[in-house]
């Protein structure tokens, strides 16, 4: 994305109270702002993981979710969900479901630099082989809930603090289910 991208600024409550340049959001005092996550799973009930490249501004080299990003001011939320997945990772994101609409965390990266977001949670299923931008995403893999559920509890530090938050979440609500893969 170029250094001209736009993020909704929010309230206290989650309305939107202003725009800022994306570049200039993320900072030591990040404001609240709209961003969303979204986790694709295959047929199989896996998710696809994807490493942070290492261009990346917070947490470059951490393994997190699938894909992240912020709706545009105005722009409709599926529309950037579908935005991020082809730009990310060269796919098309369809059956997209919001299964954690209220989602909210505010977690600081080892170089200060803080995240501060509503940040929906939405999986989706994909159209064809990922294809990712290297400029986003260093490594990928599938992996099963259980596989996930299990590396968390060994090794956080290795995962972003949004999956980390997110990942219980989605297990809670059977959005997916750790030994059979997702919800049928």
């Amino acid at each position: 994305m170029n250094a001209t991208e736009m993020v909704v600024l929010l309230d206290d409550a989650g309305r939107p109270i202003g725009e800022a340049p994306k570049a200039r959001v993320h900072t030591r005092e990040t404001p609240l702002h709209l961003a969303f996550s979204c986790y694709l799973l295959n047929d199989d009930g896996e998710i696809l993981l994807t490493r942070r490249s290492p261009e990346k501004k917070t947490w470059p080299g951490i393994w997190t979710n699938s894909f992240c990003g912020h709706p545009g001011p105005g722009e409709d939320p599926l529309d950037a969900v579908t935005r991020r997945a082809r730009f990310e990772l060269g796919v098309d994101a369809n059956r997209i479901e919001l299964v954690l609409p209220h989602f909210r965390y505010r977690a600081v990266d080892p170089t200060g630099i803080v995240e501060n977001e509503i940040c929906p949670v939405y999986i989706a299923r994909i159209g064809g082989e990922v294809n990712p931008n290297p400029a986003e995403v260093a490594d990928w893999a599938w992996m099963s809930p259980a596989l996930v559920a299990n590396s968390l509890q060994r090794s956080p530090s290795v995962f972003s603090p949004w999956l980390g938050l997110q990942f219980p979440q989605l297990l809670e609500a059977r959005v997916l289910q750790p030994g059979t893969g997702a919800k049928a």
